[in-house]
């Protein structure tokens, strides 16, 4: 009879307090419990329940109380305060699992990863506790664990992705994790979410981006990065909006940036918004974390090159502090990739003679080599609306290399010294819910000094190239309207370079030095339709330049980027802009076997050395269904103001310096398609590029960086806590110059005599063909530590790619052929921890 009336008062939820006083009068019993410990919970016990052991069996499930019978009268009710959870984080939008997201108690130092399922469990944690769950590129969730116990199993957690409130097709994860392509055609790389690519096993940025299409090395360096047919210099390359002289150790074999500091990185091609200048190739920006880490974290890790350790540091709820540090091992440890990096940077190339005999020479070589980098940034909020962030990164290299001739018993040294040290500050600021602001200064100095000894200390070269820069850059943004925005904009940029030359056999002594000042005020409408239909960036930038010493030049640089819906699942884009810059790099390649890291910078004179200026227009198509992507892009570029000596000719005319232009026409071709746990890529680039040289005959030949054919094949596969990649890399050959054959190619009248070369570039080098591979394997050591260890081979078939070809007259009157080789077959292996 008690059981019926308690069923049928329990037809709609009460609360549980209630509920027992109930129990009490219908059972005859008494409860003993701490009113807090019960208050505010509610329940409906089902109808089928009618005996009292089911009821507090039921209770004690639901709401993880204990109950204890003390006699037949009396019973105590306790809550556990700590208890265990599990969850499934998926992605409501891709409706994925999200592996790798961080799910921390808040209050305690307790947090989990979720692993390949989006699965976690915790264990003996506050009930009355919340957990945050974050992961990059989505809205960080909050979560009461009473919530979830109040869940049958394992609940399913969604979060929320930046891009929900876009277009399927408006943005375009591709490759592999952590690469996306923005509405405004630029690429952002998230290196915490970066999954992995074919040799590589860390996610070096400079590495990274030539994954996309139109961009590559054509000598295999982070160091001369090619974007569409341009030289390295005339990549923009900034660092917290510092801009870097610098990007790369180990001669340009891998990048100066640690990558686990670093947030993101977003690359333009083309359509550059108005605040960049510089570049008239492309923008690489790459940006460290910017908010306060809420507890502490960090990690380290080695490979057969270097070690590293990075971390972010919360002093308070206002105060925090990040630092990376990176060092070689190359000056006490000789290992596999290091052995193959020095045959790449030094020995690994051939001398024949015109007659095809090979110079048989015998060498012995020494070198002592080490390089660092360390980065930090201190992040204050002075309240909610208003941030500083204060900035700071060393790069330095430094190098002795000796060589000697054992037949000829003659010595050559060379050292080199280089270093980038440069300092940031920024103030960020919301006036207003519409009006925000970006003041940023920074001062950045860039030094390289190399000595060359030679013929047994006969002969001493030493060159010094430094750059100095100042910096105050500011950026207003004001929003109209839900669909308009306005950006204006002021940078004052002054460039100082000096160069220094001096030889004691014969005497010589130059020191050039100079210095531009760029004002360059901006402004840029922005526009995105309810719907995103249509978006789309017009500004222009209004750069008054000066050179104390010869010039002044006012050029006006238009910019656009136009995005539009064509049909379902399918976009198009106009972009195009107009850009220059100040700032290039002489290149002399034959004096200098050291390559690309003794490349001086030098300042446009508007004499010897024009304002380098370019146009460039592009239209492109994107289809975008079911985790399916193609993407065509066709372009033309057009720079003016370039020099045979920032160019890199091998011929008569490296030291002339002739001025010309060179234009680009190309395509560009992705097709990508993922699944769950897969990624496969084919990427195609068309590039026709020539040079137009007034006073060279004949006036157009093909460019330096002519590469008319690009073709990558990879794919990535992860199968629970392993990943793994290959990729195949294909390229026509660069375009070089022959001497004339026979004895008409030395003109002894000279002395020394000369080549006489055929036309510029009338030859090629052979095809290119590299395989590569790259296996990561991550599991968790205990609650906080985590780790993964790597694996990578380059170039598995152990090919022999011949980079580069050149000729020179030897110390007996004979031409002879130099060829450099790519890197051989190069593993390396990594073991990195986070916590």
């Amino acid at each position: 009879m008690c059981n019926i009336n308690a069923q049928e008062k329990q037809k709609s939820p009460m609360a549980l307090i209630s509920y027992l006083k109930t129990l009490e009068d219908d059972f005859n019993i008494k409860f003993s419990f701490i009113n807090e410990d019960l208050d505010g919970l509610t329940l409906t016990v089902p109808e089928n329940m009618g005996s009292l052991e089911e009821i507090l069996k039921y209770i004690e499930d639901r709401f993880r109380i204990e109950a204890e019978k003390l006699n037949d009268r009396y019973y105590t009710l306790s809550t556990n305060n700590n208890v265990n959870v599990c969850g499934t984080v998926l992605d409501n939008f891709a409706k994925n699992t999200v592996m790798g997201a961080t799910v921390e108690v808040l209050g305690a130092d307790i947090a989990k990863i979720t692993d390949t399922n989006g699965s976690f469990s915790l264990d003996n944690i506050p009930r009355n506790a919340s957990l945050q769950i974050r992961y990059l590129g989505y809205v960080t969730k909050y979560v009461k664990v009473e919530a979830l116990l109040q869940q049958k199993g394992c609940p399913k957690i969604l979060l929320a992705p930046y891009y929900e409130q876009l277009d399927e097709v408006f943005v375009y994860k591709y490759l592999t994790s952590g690469i996306i392509k923005e509405k405004d055609a630029s690429i952002s790389l998230n290196t915490a979410q970066f999954g992995i690519l074919p040799g590589l096993i860390e996610p070096d940025i400079l590495q990274t981006v030539q994954a996309l299409p139109g961009i590559k090395s054509i000598d295999e360096t982070v160091s001369d990065i090619n974007v569409r047919g341009g030289t390295n210099d005339q990549n923009l390359i900034l660092w917290n909006g510092i801009k870097m002289y610098q990007s790369g150790h180990f001669f340009g074999l891998i990048s100066a940036f640690n990558p686990y500091q670093t947030d993101k990185v977003t690359i333009y091609k083309n359509g550059t918004p108005a605040n960049f200048g510089d570049g008239v190739s492309s923008v690489i920006q790459m940006e460290t974390g910017n908010t306060i880490a809420e507890s502490f974290k960090g990690g380290g890790g080695f490979n057969l090159i270097s070690g590293d350790v990075y971390a972010e540091l919360p002093i308070s709820n206002k105060l925090g502090v990040q630092f990376s540090a990176r060092r070689s091992a190359t000056d006490f440890l000789s290992t596999p990739t290091y052995k193959q990096f020095i045959n790449r940077a030094f020995q690994d190339s051939e001398i024949t003679l015109q007659n095809n005999n090979t110079v048989d020479d015998e060498f012995i070589r020494d070198e002592d080599f080490f390089f660092y980098d360390f980065s930090g940034k201190i992040l204050y909020d002075l309240n909610d609306n208003h941030k500083i962030r204060v900035s700071a990164i060393h790069i330095k290299n430094n190098l002795k290399f000796e060589e000697t001739n054992v037949s000829a018993n003659e010595t050559n040294v060379s050292l080199l010294k280089q270093d980038n040290i440069s300092v940031g500050g920024q103030l960020q600021s919301n006036w207003t819910d519409k009006f925000s602001s970006h003041l940023n200064i920074y001062y950045s100095r860039y030094n390289l000094d190399a000595k060359n000894v030679f013929a047994n200390q006969v002969q001493q070269l030493f060159q010094n190239n430094q750059v100095t820069e100042n910096a105050l850059k500011l950026d207003t943004h004001y929003t109209l309207n839900d669909e308009f925005s306005w950006n204006n904009g002021y940078q004052y940029i002054e460039t100082g370079i000096a160069n220094t030359t001096i030889i004691n056999e014969p005497n010589f002594e130059s020191r050039i030095k100079g210095v531009v000042r760029t004002h360059a005020p901006y402004t840029q409408f922005n526009y995105s339709s309810p719907n995103n239909k249509f978006t789309g960036k017009i500004g222009a930038r209004f750069n008054l330049i000066e050179n104390l010493d010869t010039f002044k030049k006012f050029l006006l640089e238009p910019r656009v980027n136009l995005n539009f819906k064509l049909a379902n699942y399918i976009r198009a884009e106009v972009l195009g802009e107009f850009k220059s810059q100040t700032t290039n790099q002489i290149i002399d390649l034959e004096q200098n076997f050291l390559g690309i890291e003794k490349r001086r910078w030098i300042l446009s004179n508007d004499n010897s050395l024009p304002v380098t200026k370019s146009k460039q227009g592009s239209v492109g198509i994107n289809y975008e269904k079911n985790n399916f992507y193609i993407g065509v892009e066709g372009f033309y570029k057009n720079v003016d103001g370039i020099s045979t000596s920032t160019q890199g000719f091998q011929n008569p005319y490296q030291f002339s310096g002739e001025i010309g232009s060179y234009n680009v026409k190309g395509v560009e071709l992705l097709i990508n398609k993922k699944g769950d746990n897969y990624s496969t890529w084919l990427s195609y680039a068309y590039n026709k590029n020539d040079y137009t040289f007034d006073s060279i005959v004949p006036q157009n030949f093909p460019n330096n960086l002519d590469i008319r054919h690009t073709v990558t094949f990879a794919s990535t596969y992860t199968y629970k806590d392993l990943k793994l990649s290959i990729g195949l890399n294909y390229r026509t050959g660069k375009p070089f110059t022959e001497p004339v054959e026979g004895d008409e190619g030395l003109d002894q009248n000279y002395y020394p005599p000369r080549i006489n070369y055929q036309s510029p570039n009338n030859s090629r080098l052979p095809e290119y063909f590299r395989a590569d591979a790259s296996a990561i394997y991550n599991f968790q050591i205990s609650r906080r530590l985590r780790a993964n260890a790597g694996l990578s081979i380059l170039n598995i078939t152990d090919r022999k790619n011949t980079l580069n070809k050149y000729y020179r007259v030897n110390e007996n009157d004979e031409i002879e052929t130099i060829e450099n080789f790519s890197l051989g077959i190069t593993p390396n292996v990594s073991f990195r921890v986070n916590f």
